[in-house]
């Protein structure tokens, strides 16, 4: 599939297709089962042509299998949602289980962990604020077995994606916010949830994609998904996720519209 969005915006990497399936598609890119891996690694294959494949063994992390609509694994962290709830915030080290947890699982995981596990990422002031975090996150378990991320050139008729991703530098962000709202009566047609990497193009964009006006999401303002994909991607990119019903609208507004203009052609030079 050729997009006329993508042209305009003289993209450096491929938009990426997100497909639900439950045929697994053939010689795509998979973590290996156990394995931590950061799913925005997968992001930046499939925005380089690779197709790639998630499973419910093969997800990278709790938070990217959350983030690819696998349910709440965050149930599934060293010492439960509570141990999940003081590791994004203030750390496990002052908690009754936390040292304990820590001597299970030292052997098994990187020391970058231990070290966020026991001091916590601070990404949120306190665990009963990241307990109202995730009771509000659009927790999804997708009722097919695969989440495939396909490069959108590479999409074929029987294809249906669910979400579209652009890998974009801030000019065509600025751009995709403008033509996200171009013909809206409305003037808040893009998000910018709190939220990981992962599920800034997933879940979030998932729940948009069930709206009768899907709204586009912004992403990439997760730290540690920004320095996970600096080297693929650069320091200078954010995601812009378009459920597919949204991006066949933005699609067609493309003819006639500012992106024809000079305002916009002076900003590629």
């Amino acid at each position: 599939m050729k997009s006329k969005i993508a042209k305009a915006l003289e993209l450096k990497y491929e938009p990426v297709a997100i497909l639900w399936s439950d045929k697994k598609p053939e010689k795509a890119d998979q973590f290996v089962e156990g394995r931590w891996g950061c799913v925005m690694w997968m992001l930046a294959r499939a925005a380089k042509g690779k197709t790639v494949v998630f499973d419910r063994k093969s997800y990278g992390c709790v938070g990217g299998g959350v983030g690819l609509g696998f349910g709440n694994l965050y149930l599934d962290f060293p010492g439960g949602l509570e141990g999940f709830c003081y590791f994004l915030s203030i750390g496990n080290e002052g908690s009754k289980s936390g040292k304990k947890i820590t001597k299970q699982i030292e052997k098994f995981v990187r020391k970058e962990f231990i070290e966020n596990f026991l001091k916590g990422e601070r990404y949120i002031k306190s665990p009963d604020l990241v307990k109202k975090f995730v009771e509000k996150l659009p927790i999804k378990d997708i009722p097919q077995k695969y989440v495939i991320f396909k490069p959108l050139s590479q999409l074929n008729k029987k294809d249906k994606p669910v979400v579209i991703v652009f890998i974009v530098n801030p000019h065509q962000l600025s751009a995709l916010i403008i033509l996200a709202n171009y013909a809206r009566e409305s003037l808040e047609n893009v998000i910018v949830p709190m939220g990981a990497g992962c599920q800034q193009i997933g879940i979030f964009a998932y729940k948009e994609a069930e709206s009768e006006n899907p709204k586009a999401v912004l992403g990439l303002t997760d730290l540690s998904a920004r320095r996970n994909i600096r080297r693929q991607l650069g320091e200078d990119v954010f995601t812009f996720a378009i459920p597919y019903k949204m991006f066949q609208e933005m699609e067609k507004n493309v003819k006639g519209s500012f992106l024809e203009r000079e305002t916009w052609k002076s900003l590629l030079m």
